[in-house]
């Protein structure tokens, strides 16, 4: 996932007040009851129903997407996290009672799960909306203190967080920041008792490094070349209409979206042809012929992949440089040494490579860094879990592609360089508490052989006991 770019961090007396300012509210205890919580849970579900035409335009304007996909992606994917979270926040945070040695009877052992404090969240462009306010719905789920800082990229959803977040959560423990990447860099250097970022795995790693003088501990959401498998037994009409939808949503600006498709030679013309079909029939209303894509940058950086590829253009590869415009491109065969296949696409452009078979699949997907997402068609179940156990990936589906970000019962995060650390419904309560063990004693019996100094006799009695 692309996101701006982080600078070299600045000392931490160049650090502003925001987050002491959210440490001294944390510690008055206000954030830590469960009706604070569900309170602020069901503030972000009331943003969500009641400013749906305000967000959707936000987007628009930012990244040209349609209302239905603003919908989709943003406002429905953070709603359904904020209603789940409420419905089982009580369960989730119950202390769970632990059995205890013989040597620690009597005694009472228990896990319980308390707020880190504060957390900083740290959103992208692509889906401005839901990657600040996904992140939130764990952040006070889990009782903290949190601050957003959206993306600069996409400026009308975050000058719109600025304004709604404080009229409809506690603007006291919630608080937006706006600004590029020297506030980024700003707030970083404050301490935070979590970040979670969310974007380019370049961009990670110096997230990552700007956290650790202050020894603070990350969410890293980042993205990679999620790859899509399509057996010879797959339905093929129902893969590459499911392919080929997701490849654009969002102009492809997605960082679960089908990266690359690797089909088994027996029916990857066939495949590509449908895949091709669909993309046709799916952006026939559209007035526009081509996709909008962020800024300059990443548009000449697309550009430049369609251009230097040494794969066949099957269809698309047109370029509209004024209008930061690229149609639906599906390019067959690129060398594996390609532009193209080497870093994320991050746009809509979709390679699709023939095999000998799902082994040279994995071998060829197992040669390369670990991705977000793995993406399996096939008819038999065998096979399906049979590839997802041989190529590690941080979230996998099966006959689909990308649905598994929307189940909040299920975690989402990755894994190597596609990202660290896991979020979503209970996995993000509790990413974002601490697993606090605690052991209680009564004060009788208190055995004398326990203590120094010891007999022989005490000393068997011990080994025996501990």
């Amino acid at each position: 996932m692309t996101s701006s770019t982080v600078p070299e961090m600045l000392p931490p007396a160049h650090a502003g007040r925001e987050g002491a300012e959210l440490h001294r509210v944390f510690r008055t205890g206000r954030t830590r009851p469960l009706q604070w919580r569900l309170d602020q849970l069901a503030a972000i579900e009331a943003l969500c129903d009641e400013q749906e035409p305000a967000i959707a335009a936000a987007l628009a304007e930012d990244l040209g997407r349609p209302p239905v996909e603003a919908w989709l992606g943003d406002i429905a994917s953070t709603k359904g996290e904020a209603v789940y979270a409420r419905k089982h926040l009580k369960k989730w945070m119950r202390r769970r009672r632990q059995p205890l040695p013989l040597a620690q009877w009597p005694g009472r052992g228990w896990v319980q799960y308390d707020p880190l404090g504060t957390v900083l969240v740290i959103g992208p462009w692509n889906y401005p909306f839901y990657l600040s306010m996904g992140p939130l719905v764990a952040a006070v789920a889990a009782g903290n203190c949190a601050l957003i800082k959206p993306s600069e990229l996409a400026p009308a959803t975050s000058a719109l967080l600025a304004d709604l977040v404080p009229k409809y959560l506690d603007d006291q423990a919630v608080q937006v920041v706006q600004g590029d990447g020297s506030t980024t860099q700003r707030l970083i250097a404050q301490g935070f008792d979590h970040v979670l970022f969310t974007g380019g795995t370049e961009i990670g790693r110096k997230i990552m490094a700007a956290a650790a003088p202050t020894l603070t501990p990350v969410t890293l959401e980042l993205g990679g070349k999620s790859p899509v498998i399509v057996a010879a037994d797959a339905d093929l009409d129902i893969a590459a209409r499911r392919i080929a939808w997701v490849k654009l949503m969002n102009s492809g600006q997605t960082c679960i979206a089908p990266d690359y498709v690797l089909a088994e030679r027996s029916i990857v013309d066939s495949l590509t042809a449908k895949i091709v079909d669909n993309m046709a029939a799916f952006r026939a209303q559209e007035p526009a012929p081509g996709q909008r894509i962020v800024n300059s940058r990443q548009y000449e950086r697309l550009r430049d992949l369609v251009g230097s590829t040494s794969g066949t253009v099957v269809t698309g590869g047109v370029c509209d440089d004024a209008g930061l415009r690229i149609e639906p491109t599906v390019i067959r065969d690129p060398a594996p040494s390609d532009a193209v296949m080497a870093d994320e696409i991050f746009g809509p452009i979709l390679p699709v490579l023939s095999i000998e078979s799902t082994a040279a699949a994995v071998e060829f997907i197992n040669s390369r860094p670990k991705p977000l997402a793995l993406y399996i068609f096939t008819g038999s179940k065998r096979l399906g879990e049979r590839l997802i156990d041989a190529i590690p990936s941080g979230g996998a589906v099966i006959n689909h592609v990308a649905m598994h970000c929307l189940v909040p019962q299920l975690p989402f995060g990755g894994v190597g360089a596609s990202g660290m650390g896991q979020y979503h419904g209970r996995w993000g309560f509790e990413a974002l508490s601490h697993r606090r063990a605690v052991l209680a004693k009564s004060f009788k019996p208190d055995l004398a052989l326990t203590y120094p100094p010891y007999t022989d006799a005490a000393i068997k009695i011990m080994r025996r006991l501990f």
